[in-house]
């Protein structure tokens, strides 16, 4: 963080011009030094460099996210076709299946209406 100068009596001075009276006026300064010294304000420069670790981060993130969604779209792709190929293996072998049954029926019918 930047180190900010604080003038307290020109600060107070600034205040009783104006009409405050010193006591009160004195008690704000103070305050405000306060404040500046334990660094709990930001200065301009602060925000700015703040907002460029963010905007990095958040580019990073979004890269990330990028590449993690290529994986899954990949994934789901591989899966999908994989799913795809063994319903097509799956409904062959029962198609095939019902084949033969119905071919044995129909034998077995056409066996039974000779006799």
């Amino acid at each position: 963080m930047a180190t900010l100068l604080f003038d307290t009596h020109a600060f107070v001075k600034q205040l009783t011009e104006v009409g405050m009276p010193e006591p009160q006026a004195e008690v704000l300064a103070r305050t405000q030094a306060a404040l500046i010294i334990d660094e709990r304000l930001s200065t301009k420069e602060d925000l700015q460099a703040l907002e460029l670790r963010l905007s990095n981060q958040i580019k990073e993130l979004d890269a990330r996210l990028s590449s993690q969604n290529k994986e899954l779209d990949a994934r789901l792709n591989h899966q999908m076709k994989e799913l795809g190929s063994r319903l097509k293996h799956d409904l062959t072998i029962r198609l095939g299946s019902m084949f033969v049954v119905a071919t044995g029926l129909i034998i077995a019918v056409l066996k039974l209406m000779q006799e």
